[in-house]
Order: C-alpha cells, then sequence, then structure tokens
C-alpha cells in the first residue's frame, strides 16, 4: 500500500535540508572573513656572538693634578686672592703673606754683602801691594762668599711669601683665610685640572690578572659611559683589603666631575650569547614575547631575556640560533598572522 506525503511535508523537508546545509558551511566562512591581512615586517636570524664577560668594581673620578698648596716660609696671610671654583693660571698669584720680616733679613743680607765686597776690594789691593798676608786675603774672600750666599737665600725665602699656581685649573678647597698663620705643613687650598680625569678603582685580587696596562675597560658614571685607558697599576696589594689600585685615563666628557661614584666593567671571560635588536621584544604584562617567522606566518615565542648591549639585548630561553625572527612591528603581530618579509 502507497502512501502518499502532503505537499506541505514534502516543502518543509527541503526547507530543513537546505537550513542544514548552510550551518554546514558556516564556519568554514567565518575563519576567512576573520582572519588579519598580511602584515610588513623586517626580519633578523638570530646568530651567537662572542660576549667578553665583565665584573664590574666600584671606584671615583679623581684629577690627573692634584695639589695641595702650604707656604715654604712661616708668615702671616696678607692677602688671600682667590676662592672655590675659582679658574687660574699657572703662575697667577694665589696668595701673599706678610713680608716685613723677611724683608728686613733681605736688608740685612744686602748690608753684609756690601761690606763684604768692599773690604774684598780693600784687601785685594792690600795683597797686590803685598802688605797682607795671603791667609787674611783667604778670610775676607770666603766671608764674601757667605755674604752673597746669605743674600741670595733671603732673597728666595722674599719669594715664598708670594704663593703661585703651579698649574692651569681649579681651586677647589680653601683651608685659611686672611690673618692665618701660614706654615709649612699646614694646607691653605686645593688645585686640580679638571680637564684631565681617571677612574681608581680597588680590584680584587682574583681578578687582577684581567687588568693590563694600555688596556680599554668600560666607564659608567651615572648616565655616563666612556672608555678608560689602563695607566697604572699597584704593583702590591693592600693588605687589610686585598686589593689592587688600578687607574684608568678617560677621555673629556662634558658633565663628568671629580668626586663622582662609578663602575668600572674589568673582563673575566668570553663566551658567545644570542642577541636580538631591543624592537624584536614585545613586553605584555610580566610576559615577554618574540615572533618568529616560519612558513611565512608569525609564531609567538616566549623569551627570557638578559643583559642589554646598546640597541641590544641578550635572549637566555625560548629562541635558538640559526631562527628568523621579527625585527619591526613586532607589537602588531597576532600569532599565526601572514607576514611580508620587507627587503632592507
Amino acid at each position: 500500500m502507497k502512501v502518499r506525503m502532503k505537499p506541505n511535508v514534502l516543502l518543509l523537508g527541503a526547507a530543513l535540508a537546505l537550513f542544514l546545509g548552510a550551518c554546514s558551511k558556516k564556519p568554514h566562512t567565518a575563519v576567512q572573513e576573520n582572519e588579519l591581512p598580511p602584515a610588513m615586517v623586517r626580519v633578523q636570524t638570530v646568530e651567537a656572538r662572542p660576549h667578553v664577560a665583565t665584573e664590574e668594581v666600584t671606584g671615583s673620578v679623581r684629577a690627573k693634578l692634584h695639589s695641595v698648596i702650604e707656604a715654604k716660609s712661616t708668615g702671616r696671610i696678607e692677602q688671600f686672592l682667590v676662592a672655590p671654583g675659582q679658574r687660574v693660571k699657572q703662575g697667577e698669584v694665589l696668595v701673599k703673606l706678610d713680608v716685613r720680616e723677611i724683608q728686613a733679613k733681605l736688608d740685612q743680607a744686602r748690608a753684609v754683602r756690601d761690606q763684604s765686597e768692599n773690604n774684598l776690594k780693600r784687601y785685594t789691593a792690600l795683597l797686590a801691594n803685598k802688605v797682607t798676608p795671603q791667609a787674611e786675603f783667604d778670610n775676607v774672600q770666603s766671608a764674601n762668599r757667605v755674604a752673597k750666599a746669605a743674600l741670595a737665600e733671603a732673597e728666595t725665602n722674599l719669594g715664598y711669601m708670594t704663593i703661585t699656581a703651579p698649574f692651569d685649573g681649579v681651586i677647589t678647597r680653601k683651608s685659611a683665610d686672611v690673618g692665618d698663620l701660614a706654615t709649612p705643613g699646614k694646607a691653605l687650598l686645593e688645585i686640580q685640572d679638571p680637564a684631565s680625569l681617571r677612574f681608581e678603582a680597588d680590584v680584587p685580587e682574583g681578578i687582577i690578572g684581567s687588568a693590563e696596562a694600555g688596556a680599554g675597560m668600560t666607564v659608567r658614571t651615572g648616565t655616563l659611559e666612556m672608555t678608560g685607558t689602563v695607566s697604572e697599576i699597584a704593583p702590591v696589594a693592600d693588605a687589610q683589603s686585598r686589593t689592587f689600585l688600578v687607574k684608568l685615563d678617560l677621555p673629556q666628557t662634558p658633565g663628568l666631575r671629580t668626586g663622582q661614584f662609578g663602575r668600572v666593567a674589568v673582563p673575566v671571560s668570553q663566551t658567545s650569547v644570542l642577541r636580538i635588536p631591543v624592537s624584536a621584544v614585545v613586553q605584555r604584562g610580566q610576559m615577554e614575547i618574540v615572533f618568529v617567522i616560519q612558513n611565512g606566518r608569525a609564531q609567538l615565542r616566549l623569551v627570557k631575556t638578559g643583559k642589554r648591549f646598546g640597541n641590544e639585548v641578550e635572549l637566555v630561553s625560548g629562541i635558538e640560533a640559526k631562527e628568523v625572527v621579527a625585527v619591526d612591528n613586532a607589537a602588531k603581530l597576532a600569532d599565526g598572522q601572514r607576514v611580508e618579509v620587507q627587503s632592507k
């Protein structure tokens, strides 16, 4: 017995079949529509590069030319012609002492010299006429030499009463003032040459073998970084700290001042590290991400970075040598996104 289906039933079945067919194709169509367009990127191959491992040692910036000015003769300070921070030229007068006592001794020495000169002339004539014995003439001649020496000493002491700059520099400290008594061994002021600086550090005995005269080392003071040249190495270690004093000549650098704290990187070994441009690393929260380019697509990798070297950073893990990474527009990439490599 044949059963005839009603037209309404047939139409309902056909509509259901069309709906199910449309649903089965919908996911594929959505993927195609939502895929991101290709991104233009520059890439770089990750390579292992030699790196000198260093150990940082603290130290300070010092002036190569530094002098503590003292008086060589005792005298009351009459004039103090400079102040801290003032620039002076070599030979410029810094301090004048009271010269009255020295001047009196000079006048006395000059009078004795004049008298001895007259005596010498008189005894020379007497000796020529054979009126005086040779022994008396010799005594007068010796007295004349002593008088001349005493005069020269008095003139020299008078010169010590005017204290001048030993070199071009800047006054850094003033330890006395007008009216104070200047004596040998008592500091009056300090001067240094700010144009010629060096870095001094106490290097531990365990790594002193890495320091060689003439070698260049990186010195950092605050935001400044420069290369210093080893000029002096103490031949013996300090008995208390077991360190060797190392001095490095520094180039003229704007903003560098004496007394600044700093660090010098002493080389201890050489290793190989993976380095990539800083622009290739994307920071998302606590995660560091790099996009590796494979088969024309960007693949997200979690990495761990290490030390920074200028515009490059060390890769500790997450990337292997010879892999290709995106070095620009990395922050705009998505995992799996198609990329087009931009020519350099």
